[in-house]
């Protein structure tokens, strides 16, 4: 199957929607499908507000329409909302072509949160966007619930899962510890260091041992200096970033927005059980009492992770997988039959 994928996040961008899709179309790829990517690298670009490492493309729709036609694909899939996934919706929507589509960010609660826009006009949107398709994957049961609740057609959307690499993320026995000189328990957080992500509530918590953050973002200059004793050790990638975080004891996800939480299950697989909020997202991903613990006072939930067992945290983990991830896109993509 020649399957078309239009997103508007892409390499060199490093966040949720880019990992997964990146392992999809690799376990696609090896399935035996073709998978063309159209992504804003294709197109000349502006930064998106509030964050300027993010491109998204300029006045695509021309281009994109034309890249489409030539491609002939099987099916279309839209993981994103921005200028390429309204682009490709309208060639779609044009053409009387079925298209499928995956909500990632809660983008209402987020421009509700930055710009002061009430997030019942975002939802609007949403389901104008989201609502032709004729499947909508979203990260988890409650996500799917959340979204029902918001109007969102129960019919059409599908609760999905996400994977690990297991090969890179696990407990490492050997090799350099990645923080000798620390008191432990080491409590650690791995993300974007930005408001959003809500990182002042893990960083304000009085902990025995020691706080390490892993990542960078636009708040980081200023979290570091209101937080001189935590460790900031900034941006990691591929096997430096899995022992840095099998290298803690604690994993603590602060965030009340994310639709899952990735970095949770990797933190699981390297052994460390996780302290986060009873909200979307965790609920879904933590077994209560077993791989972490959720409650309303996060200083609450890390503690008691103290006492959880590892092994049950890596028995857990090794549920999610890449290749589920990839057959249930398979599953759901719609097929365009003879082409345009």
């Amino acid at each position: 199957m020649k399957i078309a994928l239009v997103t508007d996040a892409w390499f060199p961008q490093i966040n949720g929607v880019v990992t997964t899709w990146s392992h999809v179309c690799d376990e696609l790829t090896a399935a035996g499908h073709d998978i063309e990517v159209i992504h804003p690298g294709l197109f000349r670009t502006f930064e998106a507000p509030k964050y300027p490492e993010i491109r998204l493309a300029i006045a695509p729709r021309r281009k994109l329409r034309r890249m489409l036609s030539q491609m002939q694909p099987d099916a279309v899939h839209l993981p994103t909302e921005g200028p390429l996934g309204l682009a490709a919706r309208g060639w779609c929507r044009c053409h009387g072509l079925p298209f499928t589509t995956s909500y990632h960010t809660k983008f209402p609660e987020y421009l509700q949160e930055y710009f002061e826009i009430p997030a019942h006009l975002t939802y609007r949107f949403m389901r104008w966007f989201h609502g032709p398709a004729e499947r909508t994957l979203v990260p988890t049961p409650s996500m799917r619930n959340e979204l029902i609740a918001n109007g969102f057609d129960g019919e059409k959307v599908v609760a999905w899962t996400r994977g690990v690499n297991h090969a890179m993320f696990h407990p490492y026995a050997d090799g350099p510890d990645p923080y000798p000189d620390l008191p432990r328990p080491i409590f650690v957080y791995c993300g974007r260091v930005a408001p959003e992500k809500n990182i002042g509530a893990f960083l304000s918590m009085e902990l025995p041992g020691s706080m390490v953050v892993i990542g960078d973002g636009p708040a980081r200059a200023e979290i570091e200096r209101q937080y001189p004793h935590v460790r900031f050790v900034g941006f990691k990638t591929g096997e430096d970033l899995a022992r840095h975080v099998a290298g803690g004891d604690v994993f603590v996800f602060p965030s009340l927005t994310d639709t899952f939480g990735v970095v949770m299950i990797e933190a699981m697989a390297c052994g460390l059980p996780v302290a986060a909020y009873p909200v979307t997202g965790p609920i879904d991903v933590v077994h209560e009492g077993v791989t972490g613990c959720l409650h309303d006072d996060l200083e609450t939930a890390a503690l008691k992770c103290l006492d959880l067992d590892r092994r049950a945290c890596l028995a857990d983990a090794r549920s999610f997988t890449w290749k589920a991830c990839a057959d249930m896109v398979l599953d759901i993509l719609a097929p365009i039959g003879a082409g345009v």
